[in-house]
């Protein structure tokens, strides 16, 4: 007999006591106009549009949507920007306005982050705790090379090219401005910036910051808008330098337009990266990669590793690790600290999410969610996993840009890197197993640009990021994303 008495042990469960961040140190006007020669103007269009918080779906402020007229006049108050005051100033004197709007960013973290969780409903400690620091970091970094362009570029003499336009999504509206704008302006160019239509706010306190940092007007416009206003950018012919981030269809369609030109162009594009797990990875570090790869930012990421490769061996104890970690995640108020899955960016991506996942289920795929309450009112979206996914399975194959994980097997090396490769897309990849051989063995095989090994989505504004394939051309970040703002002729 034992000594000790046996007991009944009722679990004891864990609730997490609501820690939401205030939204008091932000302040939205009504209306907003577009931020075109150092100031704010009514759009010449007429027409307005609203953004609206995606986790509680009530109107944030009316956006002016810019026309024709108003892109004109943006891209002319940025060539004479360029060609007056902005392309004068010596490139010490430019990295100093560079260098203190990283400051501000900094000093103005709080409130930015919370703007980009109301305007897109990324929880708040993912905005304050990794978009914001990288965002200053990109400022930070890029300041420091608008002054020694001849040591990045050792032997050449590149000079600006003129204006950039740039157009970036509503995933990560701070930090893809941050990676345009940030070597744009170190390069010497001045900016026609349009943000996404559902997330144009930070964007437009942004071009206050760059007003407050004693940049001459002109050198940053941001125009807003939806599609239309987008192409008026792309096809200005006054804009030297297309920038653009977003879906594979949509870059098709700028490449046509930019096509014979003479324009550079960048396009960071659609993702379906393969996530790889060896019988020899840790675990349960895996595991966290895992819920990382794809559950952060509510997949609303690039290179989102969708696509889940676990060898054969393990995959059933693995997948279960997997399904019990996705029942710890909390989904909800995205300004609540303890939130980890936030609220879908807007209606139109939730029913994208929704067919896409209804079509797993119908090709014969097994779905697995984790039982948790979803708020009322909001677009939201549970965690969710595919098992049973054949590579002829459309959420094997399509970028479903939301919370759905599509999981697979192989039994060799060479079978994972062939499945890996076998997409349309080739933006990222990571690698899991503890042989250092092995991850090189891989990287050197895996069609992406980058490839992470025992980790992912990590990020370093010195380290270049982009894609190949259908995922784009052209890279963001370190020296390499100086290259497409410059101008190498004689």
């Amino acid at each position: 007999m034992s000594r000790f008495p046996t007991t009944t042990h009722t679990p004891l469960l864990w609730e997490y006591a609501p820690s939401r961040e205030s939204t008091d140190i932000v302040e939205i006007e009504d209306r907003y106009g577009l931020f075109i020669d150092g100031e704010f103007r009514e759009p010449k269009s007429g027409k307005w549009f609203d953004t609206v918080n995606p986790a509680t779906e009530e109107k944030l402020a009316t956006v002016a949507e810019a026309g024709p007229k108003d892109v004109d006049d943006a891209v002319k108050a940025a060539r004479a920007a360029f060609e007056g005051p902005w392309g004068r100033m010596s490139p010490s004197e430019r990295a100093k306005h560079v260098f203190r709007i990283a400051r501000m960013i900094q000093e103005r973290s709080r409130e930015l982050a919370v703007l980009e969780v109301l305007d897109g409903g990324k929880p708040i400690k993912e905005a304050r705790d990794v978009d914001l620091p990288l965002v200053a970091a990109h400022f930070f970094y890029y300041a420091g090379w608008a002054d020694k362009l001849e040591y990045a570029f050792p032997g050449a003499k590149p000079k600006p090219l003129g204006v950039a336009g740039q157009v970036i999504p509503w995933n990560f509206p701070l930090l893809m401005l941050a990676w345009k704008v940030a070597p744009a302006l170190a390069a010497g160019n001045t900016v026609v910036l349009k943000p996404a239509e559902t997330t144009p706010l930070s964007a437009l306190l942004f071009a206050q910051i760059a007003a407050e940092a004693g940049l001459p007007p002109g050198v940053v416009n941001v125009v807003t808008g939806a599609g239309e206003t987008g192409q008026l950018v792309v096809t200005h012919p006054g804009v030297d330098k297309v920038a653009f981030t977003g879906s594979t269809a949509v870059g098709k369609l700028i490449r046509s337009q930019v096509a014979g030109t003479g324009k550079k162009l960048t396009l960071e594009l659609g993702g379906k990266a393969a996530n790889i797990i060896f019988e020899d990875a840790p675990l349960d570090q895996a595991v966290e990669g895992v819920i990382n790869g794809i559950f952060f930012n509510q997949g609303h990421v690039c290179c989102a590793g969708s696509r889940l490769l676990v060898e054969e061996s393990i995959h059933d104890r693995f997948v279960d690790k997997v399904k019990r970690r996705l029942q710890t995640l909390r989904v909800g108020d995205p300004l609540d600290k303890n939130t980890d899955v936030g609220a879908i960016n807007s209606r139109q991506q939730l029913e994208k999410i929704e067919e896409l996942v209804e079509s797993g289920v119908a090709e014969g795929a097994e779905m697995y969610q984790p039982d948790c309450p979803l708020p009322a009112k909001g677009f939201w979206f549970r965690p969710t996993l595919f098992t049973g996914v054949s590579q002829s399975h459309r959420i094997a194959q399509e970028e479903i840009f939301g919370p759905v994980l599509s999981i697979l097997t192989f039994r060799t090396p060479e079978e994972a890197v062939e499945k890996a490769n076998n997409t349309p897309y080739g933006l990222s990849a990571g690698v899991w197993t503890s042989k250092g051989s092995r991850i090189l063995w891989m990287a050197d095989r895996m069609k992406a640009g980058v490839v992470w090994a025992n980790t992912y989505n990590k990020f370093d504004p010195t380290s270049p990021f982009g894609g190949y394939k259908e995922s784009g051309f052209g890279r963001e970040g370190g020296r390499h994303g100086l290259l497409p703002y410059l101008d190498w002729s004689e």
